[in-house]
């Protein structure tokens, strides 16, 4: 849990006590690839931090098609947000695509943490601002930019990825298909 201690000694003041209060109810897992950490349907009821590994959120369409909206790599934090502020069930898939190990926050260390941490409101913002900014700037990504820029941005959002992901998954994420990415990656090799 080191590495979740660094995180939010990063962000907020807070004292010894209260972080050993607050982590008593976290737990470190590790997931497989291709395990899902959470699945449509279910409601969400835990935030994950990533210690190490790689993961996608996975929203797949009427016809059964699976599209790739984000990536979280170390030192993120993940979860179908909306869901679990709102209580709903979760309309994402968040699947490990490699050995991934995670800290499990649970809506009650989250609960206490709110009620208890002198800033624990404040750490709780600046998560939430961190997940906005991330997804108004893939919307206006997608909409601002050519398929090409967006393919030459990817590895300032998700450094290495390009080693770490298969190319389908990449070509999902940039909302276009294998056969387009092969395509501007053959253009880029040639300027």
């Amino acid at each position: 849990m080191e590495q979740l201690i660094t995180f939010i000694r990063q962000l907020i003041r807070i004292s010894d006590d209260e972080l050993s209060l607050f982590l008593n109810n976290c737990q470190t897992k590790t997931f497989q690839r291709n395990e899902a950490l959470s699945e449509p349907g279910k409601q969400p009821n835990e935030l994950f931090f990533i210690n190490s590994g790689l993961l996608r959120v996975i929203v797949t369409d009427q016809t059964g098609v699976n599209h790739t909206v984000y990536f979280a790599m170390e030192n993120q934090f993940i979860a179908d947000y909306s869901a679990f502020i709102l209580k709903h069930p979760s309309l994402y898939t968040i699947q490990a695509i490699e050995q991934t190990e995670v800290v499990l926050i649970p809506r009650s260390a989250i609960e206490w943490g709110y009620q208890h941490l002198k800033e624990g409101d404040k750490l709780g913002r600046l998560i939430a601002e961190f997940y906005f900014i991330y997804h108004d700037n893939y919307i206006k990504n997608q909409y601002s930019r050519t398929p090409k820029e967006r393919y030459e941005n990817i590895s300032e959002v998700f450094p290495n990825i390009h080693n770490r992901v298969p190319q389908h998954m990449i070509a999902s994420y940039l909302g276009i298909t294998s056969v387009h990415l092969s395509r501007l990656k053959k253009q880029l090799l040639k300027t």
